[in-house]
């Protein structure tokens, strides 16, 4: 039986601790840790380890999973954030193995080097739900995102379409490389405007998720690129960003700015769409109360059936829908 010393050990490591401090059994190093520790009236630590607290859209992610397992009597959550750092992240997920958490939720950074510390945790018998990012094999319990191919083919569609039904040049800002999204959104886009030949993608670099690098890459392939008339941006930050450097070179009406994420905040993308910065967004829900209600079904309920994949929903937003959808999700004024 564990006690407090537990959380206390991890924020003595910089690990954020939410809800209520508990004692939890101790896992077995083999077999079917769940299905030896699982069951309603026990305590349960779930560690949540995050790719980068920087970005916004993992902020409000954090938010979602604590909030959801404050619902959960006897769930406990503790949350590193890698800062963008495979090494660190690697360290958290140990760190988190050492003071012997009953479930591993993680986003990983990038899925090549965190592939190996997933599948140790997911051997030693903790269940393992990878959320939003993936990792290579199949070595964890679950996961759960959104569908990145088909988003990004939406957005290539909707600039197909609507945005620049009679052509231009596209600049593209890219999420980190090595993280699957990156890969995945911009497959799609490309899929979306296959059918307007008219559209070309001049430039594309990555942004990393961060406005301020979204920034600083949008201002210089703009001054490479000054005749571009868009900018396909991975996340709705570095969509920001784009705007912001174009705003500065006297562009910003000229060019047109999309992004991803659609975050019902107000410093998310469902305003910058509202307030017209951005021409649209496409929505990438967080997917952390999903995770929490998948982990609840593992460790309280010991469902041993759970869906190995889960694919949220997304939807396009414009203009003409962001004030509702904002409502719609919860948005806060």
């Amino acid at each position: 039986m564990r006690t407090r010393t537990v959380l206390l050990a991890l924020l003595c490591t910089g690990a954020l601790v939410s809800s209520t401090a508990c004692s939890v059994e101790k896992p077995s190093d083999s077999g079917d840790a769940a299905a030896a520790n699982c069951g309603a009236g026990k305590d349960f630590l779930i560690g949540m380890s995050q790719a980068n607290n920087a970005e916004p859209y993992r902020q409000v992610m954090n938010n979602d999973v604590q909030t959801a397992a404050k619902s959960v009597p006897g769930f406990s959550v503790v949350v590193s954030d890698a800062a963008q750092d495979n090494s660190k992240q690697v360290a958290d997920v140990e760190n988190f193995l050492t003071q012997k958490i009953d479930l591993l939720i993680i986003s990983p950074n990038e899925a090549k080097p965190l592939t190996a510390v997933v599948r140790k945790a997911y051997d030693r018998g903790v269940p393992v739900i990878v959320l939003d990012r993936k990792v290579e094999g199949e070595a964890y319990t679950a996961f759960i995102g959104g569908d990145n191919v088909a988003i990004g083919r939406a957005a290539g569609e909707f600039y197909a379409r609507t945005l620049l039904p009679a052509g231009g040049k596209v600049i593209e800002i890219a999420g980190l490389p090595g993280s699957t999204p990156a890969a995945e959104r911009a497959q799609g886009f490309r899929e979306g405007i296959a059918g307007n030949p008219k559209i070309e993608v001049v430039a594309s670099q990555p942004g990393d998720w961060l406005r301020e690098k979204g920034q600083s890459v949008a201002d210089a392939l703009l001054k490479a690129h000054p005749d571009a008339a868009a900018v396909y941006a991975h996340n709705d930050p570095m969509a920001e960003g784009a705007y912001l450097a174009a705003k500065a070179a006297g562009l910003h009406t000229k060019v047109k700015f999309t992004g991803i994420d659609a975050l019902p905040v107000p410093s998310g993308g469902i305003k910058a769409v509202e307030q017209g910065r951005l021409a649209a967004t496409f929505q990438y829900a967080t997917g952390g109360r999903e995770a929490v209600d998948l982990a609840r079904r593992i460790l309280v309920d010991c469902d041993k059936d759970v869906p190995r994949a889960t694919t949220l929903d997304t939807m396009q937003i414009t203009r003409e829908n962001a004030a509702e959808t904002y409502a719609k999700l919860g948005g806060v004024a």
